[in-house]
């Protein structure tokens, strides 16, 4: 009798920042696999990088179209080009794979997964490429979805705080930069973002279409409608660039289809596994600094409007690296191997 298969996971891109935060959740997460391998596509000679995993040294390989084979589950992180030539390969060496950057999620034909939304009918149709969504369509898919099914929306309004660790280290490294450069009044290293980024906010760094509107705000408002489907409801959202190394923070409007008090709002958002529910402090208020690393969605602040008693504005932050992406691939990888 053939004994059961081994299931193997293979991480390409180790050392981005996505690839790091799957590597470290992988690693501290109560996940069943056997065997792990790394891979990053600029190791060229076979035992000079390594990196560590459960505290133990491992060698990232290098990268070819024979590395993949016999896996069973392959995370990208790497870059969008790499990520696209290896996606391909899944149907071929019959792996599935869980996309990290955002490679393919303009693609209609490729599910898009939001654990505890709708992975549960991704996983049934057993699709060759699943899209982890931008961290966002992750973090406001859990709130809309939440009181969607409870209560009911009317709309929505999201005014949206990016953080620079959403173009990986060298938004990082040009934020830390420019901080030191303009403390000491030395001129500003401009690569990443065309203007000063430090100490200040940009309402746009993206070229914009007729309306305004730039992709990435665009491909956010699609992947909301594509993750909810028949929840469907109006709204619309901004992204404003600010000056914080991590985590996403969101100011977010809600128009209720039921009249409700801020209680039941309170109450719906404690009900759920996805959410850390704070009382608003003065001395110590739910902000970046306090969320970044945390694995839930922290609500904070939540104000109803008398004058509009079924509107609310609720304050929403999430750190883009842990629940915005490697928590959500996480839960869907289990739900794989589970199946």
């Amino acid at each position: 009798m053939k004994g059961k298969k081994r299931f193997r996971i293979a991480l390409v891109g180790t050392d981005s920042l996505r690839g790091k935060e799957i590597k470290e959740v992988l690693s501290r997460r109560d996940i069943h696999f056997e065997e792990i391998d790394f891979f990053d596509p600029e190791v060229e000679e076979e035992y000079s990088k390594l990196t560590r995993f459960r505290g133990e040294p491992r060698i990232i390989h290098h990268l070819d179209e024979d590395s993949l084979v016999g896996a069973d589950l392959v995370f990208l992180a790497s870059e969008k080009k790499i990520n696209r030539k290896y996606g391909s390969l899944a149907g071929q060496l019959k792996f599935q794979v869980i996309d990290l950057s955002e490679t393919f999620n303009r693609d209609k034909n490729i599910p898009l997964a939001v654990a505890g939304i709708n992975d549960e009918e991704v996983i049934k149709e057993r699709p060759q490429i699943i899209a982890n969504p931008h961290p966002v369509t992750i973090i406001l898919g859990h709130v809309f979805y939440s009181i969607q099914k409870e209560i009911g929306l009317s709309k929505a309004v999201a005014f949206i705080l990016q953080p620079v660790s959403a173009f990986e280290e060298s938004g990082i490294e040009e934020l830390a930069n420019q901080s030191v450069d303009v403390l000491n009044s030395t001129s500003l290293s401009k690569k990443v973002f065309k203007a000063q980024i430090a100490f200040n906010l940009l309402s746009y760094i993206e070229p914009m279409d007729k309306n305004g509107f730039s992709p990435t705000e665009r491909q956010i408002i699609t992947e909301i409608k594509r993750v909810l489907n028949s929840m469907v409801f109006p709204f619309s959202l901004a992204i404003i660039q600010a000056p914080v190394f991590h985590t996403y923070s969101i100011m977010v409007y809600l128009e209720l289809r039921k009249k409700a008090e801020t209680k039941a709002l309170r109450e719906l958002f404690k009900a759920s596994p996805y959410f850390q529910l704070s009382a608003p402090s003065v001395a110590s208020p739910v902000s970046c600094a306090s969320v970044a690393g945390q694995d839930k969605i922290f609500i904070d602040q939540i104000k109803r409007d008398s004058f509009l008693p079924s509107s609310f504005w609720v304050w929403v932050v999430a750190d883009n690296l842990t629940r915005g992406s490697a928590l959500n691939a996480l839960e869907i990888a289990k739900k794989i191997i589970q199946s």
